[in-house]
């Protein structure tokens, strides 16, 4: 392994303890290249420019995640809004990644200052990202019943990120403990509604605390709806992972199009998502640093008109105004009535040495 992959896992290794950095935004590039080196390619630098801090590959053949069959099982429902009536095989074939493509895409990703992973859907496609020094690992929502998987992925000791896409509390319970079996406590889980293009209101992001706790884990967001509202909303519920599709155009077509991230929105995500997570701050009900002026121009009991030495203090003569340096403004039932020693002009602040 060469000392840029050393440089790339050492970057990964505190990543999910870590609470004062905003989350990785995690660009997914799926089948977006539409079968184009050079369009993976221009992905991974577009990815780059958008400030994301890693992008995501998925690492099959068709005849490794299904069977070259015909056969009705092997085809996506009719009804379905993006691939529907098609055949399983055939969508895989058209929306793999190649393997020969791998060790270049991995290779210009970190030319770029990204952290390159995948998701393995065989034992294969993890002796390919090990021997790429793959710095982590996702399994995709439909994988994460598949226990053998799971242990050859745990097995490299590096971090694990499950997708919940269609999965019960049980299904997370046997993965998680699988994981844990062979050592590995290194572990994520993400939201994910698995459903394409997912409807927000299927989001629930309000598990994400839930699953942090009820595992023990750290928690993030696979999200597959459009836009990044979603997204944003994860991070203010402490997603340390957010993860989007992403294409050079929607208007280019593809598999993964419809629901996938142009360039100039996946920018505007890892700015607002940074924004979402400073914006959390601590619970602390005090004045800010930067609130000295406006603690300033606070109002207080100001003297509005000019006046004598013994006159009464009146509603017409003090009144609460901007800015600060008087008595507090709840004061004004207390010295309404009194007298002044002195005469003060307009506009001077109200102060026991002058009643």
């Amino acid at each position: 392994m060469d000392e840029r992959f050393k440089l790339v896992n050492k970057m990964t290794e505190n990543l999910w303890l870590r609470e004062d950095v905003p989350p990785l935004i995690v660009a997914e590039m799926s089948g977006n290249h539409n079968g184009d080196l050079q369009r993976a390619l221009d992905i991974i630098d577009a990815v780059a420019d958008s400030g994301a801090g890693a992008i995501k590959f998925q690492t099959y053949t068709a005849d490794t995640i299904t069977l070259d069959c015909d056969l009705p099982r092997f085809r996506i429902s009719a009804s379905h809004p993006l691939w529907g009536g098609k055949n399983l095989h055939a969508l895989y074939e058209e929306a793999h990644t190649p393997w020969s493509w791998h060790e270049r895409l991995f290779s210009r990703a970190r030319d770029r200052g990204l952290i390159p992973f995948s998701s393995p859907f065989d034992r294969t496609a993890v002796d390919l990202l090990e021997g790429l020094g793959a710095p982590m690992y996702k399994i995709a929502s439909l994988e994460i019943g598949d226990v053998d998987l799971l242990r050859r992925v745990a097995q490299t000791g590096k971090p694990v990120i499950l997708s919940n896409g269609a999965a019960t509390l049980e299904d997370l319970d046997l993965a998680v403990r699988t994981i844990r079996d062979e050592g590995n406590n290194d572990i994520v889980i993400l939201c994910c509604t698995s459903s394409y293009p997912a409807d927000p209101s299927e989001s629930n992001l309000r598990g994400l605390p839930v699953l942090a706790d009820l595992f023990g884990v750290r928690a993030g967001l696979s999200d597959h709806t459009q836009g990044i509202g979603a997204a944003i909303a994860a991070s203010a519920l402490g997603a340390r992972l957010i993860e989007k599709h992403v294409t050079l155009s929607r208007a280019d077509g593809g598999v993964d199009a419809e629901f996938s991230l142009e360039p100039h929105e996946l920018r505007q995500l890892v700015l607002e998502t940074q924004r979402a997570w400073t914006s959390l701050g601590s619970p602390t009900f005090t004045p800010t640093a930067s609130e000295a002026e406006s603690l300033r121009l606070r109002r207080s009991l100001c003297i509005v008109k000019d006046v004598r030495e013994g006159e009464e203090l009146t509603r017409q003569n003090v009144r609460s105004i901007r800015p600060a340096g008087g008595l507090e403004p709840k004061l004004l039932d207390v010295v309404i009535g009194r007298k002044f020693r002195t005469d003060v002009s307009r506009g001077t602040a109200l102060t026991w040495d002058l009643i």
